[in-house]
């Protein structure tokens, strides 16, 4: 197979009319060739971090989209489904990543459950690292969202590390807001990248510090316009990741979507390609190609380098997709799920006090970090309830694994004027998280979660509307297609409910992250996240 058209070769800087020659999966020869297509030939897009869970969609689904958008490889941390299924969960989603041509490239889960602040569906210990570490599908230990424990030399957290050292594998970190001597420290155990950096400053600093620093841009945390500037000057380190993408949004584009922005400021192509293409491949050691001779033949065909429309994908010489059209298949996969609570009474959401002060969760708009602030109480026959007028609304995360007592805060900034909205999507545990306007939503929208065994859903007082997630709870066994359309209307009815965030459904989804701060709810209570331990709702 020849395929023509301007060969952009980004390592040494230069676009010539050319051609390349595959023979079965390999490159045989890329060559100069006298032609008239105006196309030009690149390396493929590398999502250099994703959790593919979050999309909704079986690795095999993402596949089928990605692929459109240029996509040839991903580095996936299983994180979310290990959190669910512990190491089982991990081996399904590489054997069902194997069944299409997409290059998965799978970690170590470093952290389940990610802090013993919260109920999980299983643990991954250092053990079990070991031998993950030990197996060739595994590429990397993943993101180590425990810099407490790399700070204070938690020997559990160590030998984690060790075990991923010991089989030259590279270790990814989470070290939202970490500066000077601890992020020093935190370096210096190992660990090589960081995609949590919101600031400039913060991410120079880490750069500087020989950290490798990863743009995010996903559907809630949006930090390429923070960061973005660094790239002229860094752009040997720095890669491009999503790291939470919904369903709708990966329909509308991926990488390749950042490598149009990037280029639209007037940074140089062949730095936003490096950073979009071949620093993933050379950091992980991937086996994906890079448009070389003897490389794998994953290389893609797009239009212009200002706009990057795909025309044409290619993976191990295989055509997978073309003019928006992708050749992946689905696949047949078994349903695992991991849901054990009954459903709850409305008195369950009930929070009794004579507080006349309360500790409320602010959500920022497109950032993962949310404000700790106080708001006054307002009480209804002693019962804190939401206040829409103030849009402080009561929220909670109820213990999927086990009946347990639903756990109780406040949040602001959702703006719901009706009903609820709830999911049980709920990073890192996958409890179900739920906001609304009332104890009565809050349960409706709760049970219906449960009755689905998963999924996100809206209520309100005349319709019920849910994206059924059978699959461990966190994602769908439909097609991309057909979830994508089906989130985006859910999203809308969260919308016209009076939300009034960009995308409600994953920044609700983050609001039990307690790694990262100021302040989230766990199954088990209110936590503050800049001193790690549990905080009181009330102020007294």
């Amino acid at each position: 197979m020849i395929v023509q058209g301007k060969i952009v070769d980004i390592q040494n800087k230069r676009i010539f009319k050319g051609e390349v020659v595959v023979e079965n999966d390999k490159i045989l020869e890329v060559r100069e060739a006298n032609h008239t297509i105006e196309n030009y030939i690149l390396p493929g897009f590398v999502d250099a971090h994703i959790h593919i869970e979050s999309s909704m969609l079986m690795p095999s689904e993402f596949a089928k989209i990605a692929v459109i958008h240029g996509t040839v490889a991903t580095i996936s941390d299983p994180h979310e489904i290990a959190n669910v299924l512990g190491v089982k969960g991990v081996d399904f989603m590489i054997e069902n990543g194997k069944k299409v041509p997409l290059k998965f490239n799978f970690g170590a889960p470093s952290c389940v459950p990610a802090t013993s602040f919260e109920s999980a569906g299983a643990i991954i210990d250092a053990e079990d690292i070991k031998l993950m570490m030990e197996n060739p599908d595994i590429k990397y230990l993943a993101e180590m969202m425990n810099y407490p424990g790399v700070l204070f030399d938690d020997e559990e957290v160590l030998k984690k590390i060790q075990h991923a050292k010991n089989n030259n594998k590279p270790i990814d970190g989470h070290a939202p807001g970490l500066i000077g001597d601890d992020i020093t420290k935190y370096i210096s155990a190992g660990i090589s990248t960081d995609h949590e950096c919101f600031t400039y400053d913060e991410a120079l600093e880490k750069l500087q510090k020989g950290m490798k620093v990863i743009i995010r841009e996903g559907s809630a945390a949006k930090n390429f316009e923070a960061l973005i500037d660094l790239l002229s000057e860094h752009f040997e380190n720095m890669m491009f990741c999503s790291d939470d993408k919904h369903p709708d949004d990966l329909l509308l584009g991926h990488i390749n979507q950042l490598c149009e922005r990037a280029v639209a400021k007037g940074i140089d192509v062949f730095k936003v390609l490096q950073a979009a293409c071949v620093n993933p491949v050379k950091h992980y050691n991937l086996e994906v190609g890079l448009l070389q001779k003897e490389d794998f033949a994953d290389f893609i065909v797009v239009d212009n380098l200002k706009k990057f429309n795909v025309l044409e994908t290619y993976i191990n010489g295989e055509l997978v997709a073309k003019n928006g059209k992708s050749f992946v298949k689905s696949v047949d996969f078994e349903v695992l799920n991991n849901f054990n609570t009954n459903k709850k009474k409305i008195s369950d959401f009930e929070f009794y006090s004579s507080s006349e002060k309360i500790n409320v969760i602010e959500v920022l708009d497109g950032e993962l970090v949310t404000n700790k602030i106080e708001a006054d109480s307002l009480i209804v026959d002693g019962n804190l309830v939401s206040n829409t007028e103030t849009d402080v609304l009561k929220m909670t995360v109820v213990n999927r694994y086990q009946n347990s007592e639903p756990a109780i805060a406040f949040i602001k900034n959702f703006g719901l004027k009706e009903g609820a909205i709830a999911s049980s999507v709920g990073h890192d545990s996958h409890n179900i998280i739920a906001v609304g306007i009332s104890d009565e939503m809050i349960c409706k929208a709760v049970n219906l979660i449960i009755e689905n065994r998963g999924g996100v859903c809206a209520v309100n007082a005349s319709k019920e509307k849910i994206v059924p997630l059978p699959v461990a709870g966190i994602m769908s066994d439909k097609p991309a297609k057909e979830i994508g359309k089906a989130y985006a209307e859910l999203d809308k009815m969260a919308k016209e409910m009076g939300s009034t965030l960009k995308a409600p459904y994953m920044s609700l989804s983050f609001m039990a992250l307690l790694v990262i701060p100021s302040l989230k709810l766990s199954d088990k209570g209110l936590f503050d996240g800049n001193s790690f331990k549990f905080t009181s709702l009330e102020i007294k």
